[in-house]
């Protein structure tokens, strides 16, 4: 199978089971009077490993996935995954980030986006919901707790989708010399 077909079902799979981890585990716990929010995290990464345009599709799809299942207003979470998406895969194609850090900044930067842009978007379509301190501290406390989330989401999607990713040029390594002579850029 071609690469690009394999990647494709891969991420296929991996939104199906991030939005089911989400719906059936992760929505039911509730540390500090909030949830942690995994889809965004998931979102995120895979636009970080597959570029921008990848990562939105990957991105609206996954919010159709989540508004199905949630029965929710259906395009709103599409809505503010794509930006994410996007986001995050622009990071990659323009900075290429290499640290061990990034996984936990895109992470925090990732959960404090969803959950802003969803007040944002419900607010805008009218919903009856008090805006006041309350909310503020649930969607600080929400981005933290999905924040400490961040790193093992990152390096199982990381463990999912580097084995179908193409081979990125400016991420080889050079191999060393084994033979024990000179470089053959060298001459003697």
């Amino acid at each position: 199978m071609a690469t690009s077909a394999v990647l494709l079902v891969r991420l296929g799979a991996l939104g199906l089971l991030a939005v089911v981890l989400q719906v059936s585990a992760v929505s039911q716990l509730t540390v500090f009077d909030t949830n942690a929010d995994v889809v965004p995290l998931v979102v995120a990464f895979a636009a970080l490993l597959t570029g921008a345009v990848p990562g939105a599709i990957f991105a609206f799809v996954a919010g159709l996935f989540i508004d199905t299942a949630l029965v929710g207003t259906l395009g709103v979470s599409s809505l503010v995954y794509v930006a994410i998406g996007y986001g995050a895969g622009r990071l990659r194609e323009l900075r290429d980030p290499q640290s061990s850090l990034v996984p936990l900044a895109l992470g925090a930067a990732a959960s404090a986006a969803a959950a802003f842009g969803f007040a944002l978007v419900q607010f805008l379509l009218g919903a009856e919901a008090p805006v006041s301190f309350e909310l503020i501290r649930q969607l600080v406390v929400a981005t933290l707790v999905s924040t400490l989330l961040a790193l093992p989401v990152y390096a199982g999607v990381r463990r999912a989708l580097v084995p179908a990713l193409p081979d990125d040029p400016r991420r080889r390594r050079r191999r060393a010399y084994t033979t024990g002579g000179l470089s053959p850029l060298s001459r003697p």
